[in-house]
This record gives structure tokens, sequence and C-alpha cells, in this order.
């Protein structure tokens, strides 16, 4: 297993940025596909953005050119550049480990994106 721990979530206005980021330890980070997920208070968690071992991406549509999600093998992390915030993007962010071997996955605990005025 992997254990994941995010940061960089909190209080932001409309248009602005945020970098969330994902340290992850414990096993082989190369032997993982990454995602975000978020959660909004009533709503089904949703796939935000995810990133293979070999680094390729893939956005859902709602963040498509304002998120960029991007891991880091030295740091053994991961992490979510997000632009041009919006209200709708408020949300608790998850970061979320695949095992490339097996059916193994990890959590993190979350941490809150507040977009307000």
């Amino acid at each position: 297993q992997v254990q994941l721990v995010e940061s960089g979530g909190g209080l932001v206005q409309p248009g602005g940025s945020l970098r969330l980021s994902c340290a992850a330890s414990g096993s082989i980070f190369s032997m993982y596909n990454f995602a975000w997920y978020r959660q909004a208070p009533g709503k089904q968690r949703e796939l935000v953005a995810t990133i293979t071992n070999l680094a390729d991406t893939t956005y859902t549509d709602s963040v498509k050119g304002r998120f960029t999600i991007s891991r880091d093998h030295a740091k053994r992390m991961v992490f979510l550049q997000m632009n041009s915030l919006k209200f709708e993007d408020t949300a608790v962010y998850y970061c979320n480990a695949d095992s490339i071997v097996g059916s193994v996955t990890s959590w993190g605990q979350g941490t809150q994106v507040t977009v307000s005025s």
C-alpha cells in the first residue's frame, strides 16, 4: 500500500488559483497511477483528473484548460494546479492511487477547496 496526504486547499475568490499537493509514501511511487477526485456536499464523488505511471493525463470536461495534474518522481508527489476557479469547483478534493499490479487502491484524507466572493 501507499499512504497519501493532501495539502494546499483553502478559500479563494472566483478566478483565483490554488495548487494541491499529494505526498506519497510507503511503496514504490512508479508502480501507481494517480487521480484527483472531488466531492461537494450531497453530491457523488467526481473524478477530476488522472495521471498514469507514464505521465499520460486525462481531465473531466468541466476542468479542461483550467486544471493541470502532474507528478514528480523525485519528490514522490502528485500535484493539481487549479486556475480560473469557479463557484462550482467548491468541494473536498481527494488524492487516489491505484497499483498497476493487482487492484490495490489508496485514498488521502481530503483537502477543502472553497471558491467564494
